[in-house]
């Protein structure tokens, strides 16, 4: 069930090194790699936001089950919230692509530049 195209290359699927995943486009801190958790879809999942405002989200046209989400700081767009479809009953799951990148621990000082 899945809303984006998948072409290939996808970098952070299999990818659980401790760290944070920023917006591309700004920086700002969106999710910790303790909230990602291993899925069948070829996009990167989580489970929660680092701060409340990581994103914004809105209603998907036509589709009850699933959010549009975005940076909550510079709006870039960032894919889908897929409600009570988490690892857990009731929780939901975060999916993107490319709009994502990947902080190791110990360099989260230089994800800051969006703040």
């Amino acid at each position: 069930m899945s809303f984006c195209s998948f072409f290939g290359g996808e970098v952070f699927q299999n990818h659980f090194e401790p760290g944070i995943y920023v917006c591309a486009k700004c920086g700002y801190e969106l999710f910790s790699s303790r909230s990602k958790y291993a899925h069948s879809s070829p996009w990167p999942a989580f489970t929660e936001t680092i701060h409340a405002d990581s994103v914004a989200k809105r209603p998907e046209h036509n589709r009850s089950e699933a959010l549009k989400v975005s940076c909550g700081k510079c709006g870039n767009g960032l894919g889908h919230e897929f409600l009570n479809d988490g690892p857990k009953p009731g929780q939901s799951r975060f999916i993107f692509s490319s709009s994502l990148k990947f902080v190791p621990k110990g360099k989260e000082t230089s994800a800051s530049q969006g703040h």
